[in-house]
């Protein structure tokens, strides 16, 4: 009854709206069209600056990748992602995967700062500002274990003997972290990590039966292998470090010397080292074995803080690791040492590659004593004389950071096919602008060269050293034609009053013209 006599208080008031809009007793109001589906292929999301925010509005998790189609390691990834994504979408639908051609949508990658593919950013509750790095996950299993940890718990906690022997032998790497209390303090920085390390089986326990099946006293982080502990690492409240703990932990996937090639070339990179030691030799050769077993008995001292690759100098599918180390056959057996970070290089003082040697010159590196080794080419007697000006790392800094001349250089590598084909155009160029006072026209052979700048690119790749400046560089990413280099020239060597002023204390790069990316000399000048 009481249903009934609301219906016959609310029926007039109704009808009265009805008539107000003009719609009559018998009419509805016409509803608004819906908007067709984001479309999919292979169970993600294709998504665009057009419908990238309504993606995030119907999605409470989003996991995107950025991708180029013309990218192999993109190519690679795309098979995993998609598997991982037609599964989450059976098992857990409010889980949802996505793409980005970054070729096309410019305006996504610079919001987002995609700077390498393919890049992976997970996205919840449509939050667009503060999207979580998805890195080193190459796995559709790892890709599916990552986004659970991250909406889930991290670790399984164990509170028994026989549950931590059945993760422990459940893969053949597997981490326990022991701890007396499971909330708070270095445990807390234990669940991160194991957010990011997802192609790992994770436990934590605070049984006391299973600290004393196992041994252990304290806190504890113990990474087993095939069922066996192989490392134990003492967790203390305020000096434990998630990067630094995520850092050891990868690197059990890896062996302590991890030979270079085509299968392990991604894996190197995905483990978080920023250090690298190679040490370039013959497999084949007699004294092989004895240095290798030499190399891989220093390498467990620097775990985690230094990855032992091995590069064998017989295999011609690394000639291009050779021409970036500058390695000939005279130099083997040679160990160099990488800092991912600067790109500087170091090399070994010793010719002997004994344990002694070797960790003498890690610790060297560790402790900043070691000094980078810098390869040039001698400055050839004619490298000024014609319209392209012939620059080696000798003469580099003299000539492009002339603050007298504006210095447009091609960066090339001789064997690259794409070099060779754009050597012409380069030298039209020149002469183009043979009789420009002010401006100078040069390449440089970065395969036999060392210049320590910042944001180096793949060959060949161009940079622009302004009139008046000693530290601004301009990245050319146009088109390789005569007609776009001399446009690009021409704008950029218009006097610029405030381009050319050397940028106050703490301006940032958005503060400078959009055509230039200023970027710094690593070394002073």
């Amino acid at each position: 009854m009481k249903t009934l006599w609301l219906s016959f208080l609310i029926l007039p008031f109704l009808s009265s709206l009805g008539a107000e809009d003009g719609i009559g007793p018998k009419e509805t109001k016409p509803k608004k069209a819906r908007l067709p589906k984001i479309k999919e292929e292979n169970n993600i999301l294709v998504l665009k600056k057009s419908n990238f925010d309504r993606a995030l509005k119907e999605t409470k998790y989003l996991l995107v990748e950025f991708y180029t189609s013309l990218s192999g390691p993109s190519q690679i990834l795309a098979e995993e992602f998609a598997k991982a994504a037609g599964q989450l979408k059976k098992e857990a639908p409010a889980i949802r995967f996505g793409k980005v051609d970054i070729t096309d949508q410019k305006d996504l990658k610079k919001e987002f700062n995609i700077q390498e593919f393919p890049t992976v950013k997970f996205f919840v509750d449509g939050d667009r500002k503060n999207p979580i790095d998805c890195k080193g996950v190459r796995e559709a299993s790892a890709f599916i274990t990552w986004v659970r940890r991250r909406i889930g718990p991290s670790t399984v906690v164990i509170n028994s003997t026989d549950q931590a022997e059945a993760i422990i032998n459940s893969e053949d790497l597997a981490v326990i972290g022991f701890f007396k209390e499971l909330h708070g303090g270095a445990v807390e920085v234990f669940y991160e990590t194991a957010r990011d390390v997802p192609e790992l089986p994770f436990g934590v326990t605070a049984s006391e039966e299973v600290f004393v099946s196992y041994g252990i006293r304290e806190n504890t982080i113990a990474v087993f292998k095939k069922g066996k502990p192989v490392h134990n690492e003492v967790s203390e409240d305020g000096k434990q470090n998630k990067v630094a703990l995520t850092r050891l932990i990868k690197t059990f996937t890896m062996d302590l010397v991890t030979e270079y090639n085509l299968e392990t070339s991604v894996k190197i990179f995905d483990i978080p080292v920023e250090n690298h030691i190679l040490l370039f030799t013959p497999k084949n050769s007699e004294t092989f074995n004895k240095t290798y077993e030499d190399y891989e008995s220093a390498a467990v001292e620097f775990r985690g803080k230094i990855m032992f690759i091995l590069v064998d100098t017989n295999e011609t599918r690394n000639g291009r690791v050779f021409e970036y180390f500058r390695i000939t056959e005279v130099d083997v057996p040679a160990v160099r040492i990488l800092n991912l970070t600067s790109d500087a290089k170091y090399k070994m003082p010793a010719d002997e590659v004994t344990v002694e040697n070797l960790r003498s010159f890690c610790h060297s590196y560790l402790g900043g004593k070691a000094k980078p080794h810098v390869s040039s080419e001698e400055i050839p007697e004619d490298w000024d004389k014609n319209p392209v000006k012939v620059l080696v790392g000798k003469n580099f800094n003299r000539v492009a950071f002339n603050k007298t001349k504006n210095v447009f250089v091609l960066f090339y590598a001789p064997w690259s096919h794409d070099c060779r084909k754009l050597l012409p155009i380069w030298d039209e160029l020149g002469k183009k602008y043979e009789h420009h006072g002010n401006i100078v026209i040069a390449k440089i052979d970065f395969t036999a060269n060392d210049i320590q700048l910042v944001m180096l690119d793949r060959y060949p790749f161009f940079r622009f050293f302004p009139v008046g400046s000693n530290n601004q560089v301009v990245v050319y990413d146009g088109e390789y034609t005569l007609e776009a280099f001399a446009e690009f020239l021409e704008k950029q060597s218009q006097p610029k009053a405030e381009a050319t002023k050397k940028p106050p204390s703490g301006e940032s790069k958005e503060d400078l013209t959009e055509e230039e990316t200023v970027i710094k000399q690593k070394e002073e000048l």
